[in-house]
């Protein structure tokens, strides 16, 4: 995972791993960039080849910290894998996922 910085929003490249062995790691950052940043948190999982339950749960715990703090959490790149896990558990309709450009026109 990296962080971008970006004026009004954070970049927060994650692996290609989100799951119980990651979110050790993963977790405190997030959530070190939600207290210390402003504007969007924007979550790249472009490069996201597996996750699970727990990273689904951080995901969530991200979400619900950015609102406490008046962010917001979207989820950017999101691969039609994972789309399907976040459509499976209705998280799509939780969490803000970032429609491409190129699927708008």
């Amino acid at each position: 995972m990296r962080a971008i910085g970006k004026p009004g929003a954070q970049v927060v490249v994650v692996g290609n791993r989100l799951d119980v062995g990651t979110v050790a790691g993963l977790r405190p950052r997030l959530h070190d960039a939600v207290d210390e940043g402003e504007g969007d948190l924007i979550v790249d999982l472009s490069e996201l080849e597996m996750i699970d339950a727990t990273g689904l749960g951080v995901l969530v715990g991200t979400h619900r910290r950015a609102m406490g703090a008046g962010r917001r959490l979207v989820l950017r790149g999101v691969p039609p894998r994972v789309m399907r896990v976040l459509a499976v558990t209705r998280l799509n309709r939780v969490l803000i996922v970032e429609v491409p450009m190129a699927a708008v026109a």
